[in-house]
């Protein structure tokens, strides 16, 4: 059982099928476009990794670096990356990563989307609480994000 400060989990109801979430989710360039990240001609593919700068103000000094994890169309994209790498005078890549996973589930009015990122216990204690209240906002804004991504196209 994972404790309720190991896991971060989000849904939102969007107004579309899940062949329309799923390419907002899983095009890199559209990923990028709702999520704030400059991907332009990047793809997605499992264990594959993927680095792009973040565009979103105050945090353009940080580079979005994940690896893909699982890509089951229509059901399942996840990726691993280091939670809230925020400071360029930390090197992360000694720390342990989270598992971020969205989920998709076709309803009579859309798609339930879900976003599960898992693994905060993990993280060094100095910075654990942190990464997990600034992820757990982060992920709140970018429901509503892909939701009105998705619902403006």
């Amino acid at each position: 059982m994972t404790s309720s400060t190991d896991r971060i989990e989000r849904s939102v109801l969007i107004n579309a099928a899940p062949s329309r979430v799923w390419k907002a989710l899983t095009n890199a360039e559209e990923f990028g476009s709702w999520f704030g990240v400059a991907l332009k001609g990047k793809t997605f593919s499992a264990g594959q990794p993927v680095q792009g700068h973040i565009t979103v103000p105050g945090y353009e000094h940080v580079m979005f670096d994940v690896v893909i994890e699982r890509v089951e169309p229509e059901t399942l994209f996840s990726y691993r990356w280091h939670p809230y790498a925020v400071d360029p005078a930390v090197d992360y890549s000694k720390e342990p990563t989270t598992l971020v996973e969205f989920t998709l589930k076709p309803t009579g009015s859309g798609t339930l989307l879900t976003v599960v990122e898992s693994g905060f216990d993990k993280i060094p204690v100095a910075r654990r609480a942190e990464a997990f209240r600034m992820n757990d906002g982060g992920w709140q804004g970018q429901m509503a994000n892909i939701e009105k991504y998705v619902s403006s196209q």
